[in-house]
This record gives structure tokens, C-alpha cells and sequence, in this order.
């Protein structure tokens, strides 16, 4: 899986935190934590696996089973029988039934029944005669199936290989969006840490300008009213600073929550302002969306429940029959030895019917409910489809404008810094005023966080890109090959 280095590294980093108390993450290795062992990864992980196994059992239906059972029964009482003359007498019973059965059975999804073969072996043990007796059942072969119209091993063969799906392609789109959670997380924490990185710098100006400026209020080259102004500005900064820092250890206190991280470290991002600049072909990109994404498949199984309940509702309105039918071998003697000789034939059909004749409309009823729901989930996914499809467009096009609005907003925070340096020369210069300082100095640190804000933008559009479509347009193959082993 992708990261694994990424993984490694900071689990080693980790371990070492009695010597270092600081711990220092780019964006990918926070993503890779958050895949790796955030509470959102865990629980995605372990439904994915509920699921594959959910997955194995339904294959097994359709697989030869195979199974032995056994019983004993002990019977001391005094029961009724009836005589040959028709007279009823109280015999004392006092004897010993065990048995045991191999059974091979094999489920058939295209009828709906399914066939069976048994051996079995009884032998009886009558205490107050002193007697013995064994029966054999060689080989038995029997089919059993309902008539009744409805056949749940077809309808699951149907219904399980899509819910399977779904789930894997859930399970891909749930790290894609704890990525996209963790990357919102990293670039929180990297705005409060801006923050207070600007906030020190302006607290570090304005001391020095207030300082500067009590000189020359001494002087009377500059008059009161600017230097209160430069005394605000001060106290202003220090609150500020104060308030920044308190943001920037809430930050890393959810990141560090989010993540997993149980040791009480302070965490530094760094971020790159690098993004990979690539354009995502609509059309393409659609297209792998109506193909890995879950939210289709969850569709097309509503669609196969709602049948599924319509056809069951069919089935049960009417006619009803249920058949079971055996053939096979049997034989009794009071020897093991002669037990399996010479078997019998043994041969049993039976066919039960069920027909109802008068239920004032509640078979109909159940079927005209059925087919209204169909209908219902029909319209639903029409529609869902068409506001699926108009989200990838619009994730796409936002998406592909991204990155250039990333480099303005990067070339804005230069400029800007630049900007408030030469305001600041100016001032110690006497070229410029109080009015225009604070003006660079806002402009600076509003430019900065629109920066961030504009990459927390990017990288937020490039994984919910990445869960809607199941893709990733940056190294061209599935999300799936990376998180799936």
C-alpha cells in the first residue's frame, strides 16, 4: 500500500518521543497515518472485512457441504401401545437409540432446491431383553425444492455479488475521505501556525516601532496621537499573539486526535507549495465514476432488493407446493456383520399444496405495495443518476482550475509580504504613515491565509476526486490497487 515508508518513519519518530517532543509531518505522511491507524480507517477496515466474509459464506450456498451428525436417546418410562387385538396395554421401556448420519448436500440456484445423499447407521440396545438391533441406510438420494414461484438462490446470486461490490468500493471511498478529512486537519493546523508565525513577526514589529516611536515622540517629530496609535498597535499584537498561540494547540490537539497519536507531542506541518498540475478529462472522469463508485452500485442493489421483494410478494399470493422426494437403500439385522447386506430398496415422494382461496385482498395488497416501491426506487436512482453526474462535473471543473488559482494566491502572499517589508522601511524612513503600515500589514497576513485556504481547496477537491471516481488521474490507475492487498 501506498506510504508504507511514510508509515514507518513516523511510527519510528514516534517511538523516539521521549527525546524529541516535537514531531514534524508533511501532508502525505499525514494522510498515510490517517489511513493507517485514524479511528474512521479502523472502523472502515474492519466493515470492509465483515463484508468479504459475509462475501465467502454466501459462495459457500452454492459449494458442496458436507456434515455428520449424531444422537442418542435413552427411553425408561412406561408408555401406551396398542395390541394386535386393538387393546390398549402400559409396557415398561428400558433401551438405547444411536445414530449418526454423513450428509453431502449440494444447493441448485437455477431450480431452487437442493440435492442430497446420506449414509447413516442406528443401532438399538433393548436393556430388559438383552437385545440388540442395527439398520443400515447405505446410500440415500433426495431432492427437495419449493414450488411456490420464488427462488431466493437465484434472487442472492444476484443480490450478494453487488452488495459485495458496494462494499469494497465503500471501503475505497471511506479512506479517500478520511484523506481528504486528515489533509482538511493538516491545513487547519498549518493556518493557526501561519497565524502565529505572522502574529510573532507583527508582535516582534510593533515592539520595536513603539519603542522607535517613543524616541521620537521625545523629539516631536512625530505627534501623540501616532504614537498611541503605535502603543495599539502594540498591545493589539501581544493579544494576538496570545490568541494565535491558543488556536494553534487546538489545532494540534484535534490533529493529533484524528490521527490516532496518543502521546502528548506538539506537531509541526510543513507544507509544500508544490501541487501536481494536472487537467481531468470530464468525460473520463464520469465515466469512472458510473463504474467505481459506490453510490452506483448501492443504486443498482435497491433496485435488485425492490425485484427481489416484488417477485417474493408474486410468489406468495398464490399457489404454494413444496416437494421432497428420496430414494435409497436400507437394511436391519441383529448382526453388524449382516447389516449392509443385501439392502432394500426405500423410495419416498411427498407433495405438500397450499392453495388459498379467500384472503380478502391481502396477497394483492402485499404485490401492489411491492410494485409501488419498485417504482419509487426507480424514479429515486433516475434522479440520483442525474444529480450524481452533475456533482462530477462540477468537482472536475473546479477541481482543474484549482491549481492555477493555488499560484495566484501564492504570487498574492509574496507580493504582499514584500509589500508590508517596504511599508515598514518607509515608516522607519519617515516616508510613510501609521495608516498605511497597518494596511500592509493586514493585506500581508490576509494574502497568506487565503494561500492556505487556497491549497486546503485543492487538495480537498483532488481525494473527494479520487473517492467519487475511484482513480487516481495523477499516477493513472484505481484507488483500489492501493488500499485493497
Amino acid at each position: 500500500m501506498r506510504y508504507t515508508c511514510f508509515i514507518l518513519l513516523v511510527l519510528l519518530s514516534l517511538g523516539q518521543l521521549n527525546a524529541q517532543e516535537t514531531l514534524r509531518l508533511t501532508l502525505n505522511e499525514v494522510v498515510a497515518l490517517a489511513r493507517k491507524q485514524s479511528p474512521q480507517a479502523v472502523a472502515a477496515r474492519h466493515q470492509y472485512r465483515a463484508a468479504y466474509w459475509n462475501w465467502r459464506s454466501f459462495k459457500a450456498d452454492y459449494l458442496p457441504s458436507l456434515t455428520f451428525s449424531s444422537s442418542s436417546q435413552l427411553n425408561r418410562s412406561i408408555s401406551p401401545i396398542t395390541l394386535p387385538d386393538g387393546t390398549d396395554s402400559f409396557v415398561q421401556r428400558n433401551q438405547l437409540l444411536n445414530g449418526g448420519t454423513l450428509t453431502i448436500n449440494q444447493n441448485v440456484a437455477l431450480l431452487g432446491g437442493s440435492f442430497f445423499v446420506q449414509s447413516g447407521l442406528q443401532r438399538l440396545d433393548i436393556f430388559s431383553e438383552r437385545q440388540k438391533s442395527f439398520k443400515s441406510t447405505p446410500v440415500l438420494i433426495g431432492y427437495s425444492q419449493s414450488l411456490s414461484g420464488y427462488n431466493s438462490l437465484k434472487w442472492n446470486k444476484r443480490i450478494e455479488p453487488v452488495r459485495y461490490e458496494a462494499a469494497k468500493k465503500q471501503y475505497v471511498e471511506t479512506l479517500e475521505l478520511t484523506a481528504s478529512a486528515a489533509a482538511m486537519k493538516f491545513f487547519q493546523l498549518a493556518t493557526a501556525q501561519s497565524n502565529f508565525q505572522s502574529a510573532s513577526y507583527n508582535y516582534a514589529n510593533a515592539d520595536t516601532l513603539f519603542h522607535y516611536a517613543q524616541g521620537r515622540y521625545e523629539i516631536g517629530t512625530i505627534t501623540e496621537n501616532e504614537m498611541l496609535q503605535l502603543e495599539i498597535n502594540y498591545l493589539t499584537e501581544q493579544t494576538n499573539r496570545l490568541n494565535a498561540r491558543i488556536e494553534m494547540d487546538d489545532r494540534i490537539q484535534d490533529l493529533r486526535s484524528f490521527l490516532g497519536i496518543t502521546e502528548n507531542v506538539d506537531i509541526v506541518v510543513d507544507v509544500s507549495e508544490s501541487v501536481p498540475d494536472f487537467t481531468v478529462p470530464v468525460n473520463e472522469a464520469l465515466q469512472l465514476a458510473l463504474q467505481n463508485s459506490p453510490d452506483m452500485e448501492l443504486l443498482a442493489l435497491q433496485k435488485l432488493q425492490s425485484e427481489s421483494a416484488l417477485a417474493s410478494a408474486e410468489a406468495s399470493r398464490g399457489f404454494k407446493a413444496d416437494l421432497y422426494m428420496q430414494l435409497g437403500l436400507s437394511q436391519t439385522d441383529t448382526h453388524f456383520d449382516k447389516v449392509y447386506q443385501n439392502p432394500l430398496n426405500q423410495q419416498l415422494v411427498s407433495l405438500g399444496i397450499r392453495i388459498p382461496i379467500l384472503d380478502w385482498g391481502v396477497g394483492r395488497g402485499r404485490v401492489e405495495v411491492a410494485k409501488s416501491n419498485l417504482e419509487r426506487v426507480k424514479i429515486n436512482i433516475a434522479q440520483a443518476q442525474i444529480d450524481f453526474e452533475a456533482n462530477v462535473i462540477k468537482l472536475v471543473k473546479q477541481f482543474n482550475l484549482q491549481a492555477a488559482k493555488v499560484a495566484i494566491a501564492r504570487k498574492t502572499s509574496e507580493r504582499a509580504a514584500r509589500r508590508n517589508d517596504v511599508a515598514y522601511r518607509l515608516y522607519l524612513l519617515g516616508k510613510s504613515t501609521v495608516l498605511d503600515l497597518n494596511a500592509a500589514i493586514a493585506e500581508k497576513d490576509r494574502s497568506q491565509r487565503y494561500y492556505i485556504s487556497e491549497l486546503r481547496s485543492y487538495w480537498s477537491l483532488y481525494y473527494g476526486l479520487r473517492s467519487i471516481t475511484g482513480w487516481d488521474f495523477e499516477k493513472n490507475h484505481p484507488v483500489l490497487n492501493e488500499v485493497i492487498d
